[in-house]
């Protein structure tokens, strides 16, 4: 393909809570298997994009780890490959990423050293499948300087969140507003965009000579009427992971069948780190309804509704029911657990009793499991 890609993976997000106090948003596992950005990691191989940067930064020890490996998204190869860059101490800078253009600017020299024409811009936080060839196609199609990929929301959705933009009917964007308080439109931006190389080297560097720092405000929006900015919309199935009911909602999508069947079944498929995990053991009395179980997990009661992660022990009488249990958690015997989110490495003592009221309720426990 004749495009590079970038993921922007290092914002730090408080509307996560304590999901995000050990682990960066685009870390949070999703689906029992995956984490969130195995979905962009997997577009851009299986759209042939064989050189991707993957920009870090906050709490990137996990994510770091994940990435430190690039076979399992197939860029272990001579030519291309995956760039993981984080923050360094340079000649020229000593601070962190201020924001998006600004971690750009801080790695311009992977752009310059590149030959492609063009440059898949994807954010980490997203879980979606999506072809950017069709993008790409598209973008030469309209003669476009810029192109964003949009996706228009219900009615219900809180428009606050994003970022909206209102096109004519050539499909170019005529308007942009970033978290509007009043949104003047459904049609929401999906941080995934396609700019020609040259040009975005150009326009980094204008934002880094003003002391401009964030990509949306001071790219698109600042140079909405000057460039060629047009939408591409999309209809298939995409969620952002920004709140805690975010990622509880976009875990539980996955026990719905045709969403599970579009991403487990259907080409082209999402990959991720593989660990050498046993499948799931069942024990006598284990009653599972409706739920993902990841490998490595055993089960000795009811499951309902909910989505567990890898290596979980899940003790004698217990009841689970609408919740999520991160990787590698104990929990003992004669433990209900009710619309909740069960962080990893947890222990929760026999006889426990959590249950959200009105809202997902994030279980912390910091017992210790093994005693010397």
């Amino acid at each position: 393909m004749r495009a590079i890609g970038i993921i922007l993976a290092g914002g730090n997000n408080h509307r996560m809570k304590l999901l995000t106090q050990k682990r960066a948003v685009c870390a949070m596992p999703i689906a029992g298997s995956y984490r969130g950005i195995d979905f962009a990691l997997s577009n851009m191989t299986n759209s042939h994009i064989n050189k991707v940067a993957v920009f870090t930064q906050y709490n990137a020890g996990s994510l770091n780890e994940h990435l430190s490996s690039s076979k399992w998204w197939d860029f272990g190869r001579k030519q291309g490959g995956l760039f993981v860059f984080t923050p360094a101490v340079t000649a020229d800078s000593n601070a962190w990423y201020r924001g998006t253009a600004d971690a750009i600017a801080q790695n311009l020299y992977f752009l310059k050293n590149s030959h492609e024409p063009y440059v898949i811009i994807s954010s980490g936080d997203c879980v979606y499948k999506m072809d950017y060839n069709k993008v790409l196609e598209y973008h030469i199609a309209k003669k476009a300087d810029i192109t964003v990929v949009c996706k228009e929301m219900p009615p219900e959705a809180n428009m606050e969140r994003y970022g909206t933009v209102k096109m004519n009917e050539e499909s170019r964007i005529e308007e942009f507003e970033e978290k509007p308080v009043v949104a003047k439109s459904n049609t929401i931006s999906c941080g995934i965009y396609v700019v020609r190389r040259r040009q975005l080297i150009e326009m980094i560097e204008k934002c880094a000579e003003d002391e401009r720092y964030d990509f949306v405000k001071d790219i698109l929006i600042r140079y909405k009427d000057m460039k060629r900015i047009f939408g591409y919309k999309i209809k298939d199935y995409w969620s952002n992971i920004a709140t805690v009911d975010d990622y509880f909602r976009t875990n539980m999508d996955f026990l719905n069948p045709e969403i599970r069947d579009y991403f487990f079944k259907q080409y082209p498929d999402i990959y991720s780190r593989v660990d050498d995990n046993p499948p799931a053991k069942y024990n006598v009395g284990a009653k599972i309804k409706n739920s993902l179980i990841a490998s490595g997990c055993i089960v000795n009661a009811t499951v309902e509704d909910s989505v567990i992660f890898k290596k979980t022990y899940i003790g004698n009488n217990c009841y689970i029911k609408n919740s999520i249990i991160l990787n590698d958690v104990y929990i003992g015997d004669n433990t209900h657990i009710e619309n909740c989110i069960v962080e990893s490495r947890g222990t929760i003592r026999a006889n426990s009793y959590y249950k959200g009221e009105g809202k997902i309720e994030i279980v912390v426990e910091h017992n210790d499991r093994y005693v010397i």
